[in-house]
């Protein structure tokens, strides 16, 4: 492993703790510093049918499949199980719970993206077959990807995804080859469907 390679360099960070934060803040409240740049606004937080849970501070401060720091305590009538996010309707202000980690709310198949960035400076074919990751220290997912008249990517894999996240980047390969990467502008993911639909 690269820990392993870097230990038998003589490396001095070959132990160092792995950085999963965002580097340029340094160390300070990742709450507190979104603060300076998005205003907080408290709305409402609901389960997918659309029953009131409880309340978030702002739906910035969230992700697709977070636990912590939703603060939920007990709710009449739910299991005693931790709670996720499972969507968010920035323009309503209202972030959507779960309490299945398996939630199907969180799961898709299909992603498209914005306009990919190539190493090549192009993608090896028009349609093509290789693997992908949505998230740090992902697993490579097999997928099939169509590339848009206008440059974005129609992305869909071969099993249903956790909590990919519009705003967050998906990064293709082949093999150990990085092809390029583009944006997440959005997925199929149920709770994000309907949000679409009422939205239109």
């Amino acid at each position: 492993d690269l820990r392993g390679i870097a230990r038998d360099a003589g490396l001095p960070t070959h132990d160092k703790k792995d950085s999963t934060g965002i580097c340029f803040i340094g160390e300070r409240d990742f709450r507190e510093f979104l603060g300076r740049y998005l205003p907080a606004r408290t709305g409402d937080m609901r389960d997918p049918s659309g029953q009131k849970i409880g309340e978030h501070p702002g739906v910035f401060y969230f992700t697709l499949g977070q636990r912590e720091g939703l603060q939920i305590g007990g709710v009449r009538g739910r299991a005693a199980a931790p709670w996720y996010v499972v969507g968010k309707d920035v323009a309503h202000n209202v972030l959507y719970v779960d309490q299945d980690t398996a939630s199907p709310y969180l799961h898709s198949t299909t992603l498209w993206s914005e306009t990919a960035h190539w190493v090549e400076g192009r993608p090896p074919a028009d349609t093509f077959e290789c693997t992908a990751q949505t998230r740090y220290r992902q697993l490579d997912e097999p997928c099939r990807v169509e590339v848009a008249i206008d440059g974005g990517l129609e992305v869909r894999f071969q099993r249903p995804q956790r909590a990919v996240t519009p705003g967050q980047s998906v990064v293709l390969y082949q093999g150990d080859v990085c092809l390029g990467g583009a944006v997440i502008a959005r997925t199929d993911a149920p709770l994000e469907l309907k949000l679409a639909e009422q939205a239109a």
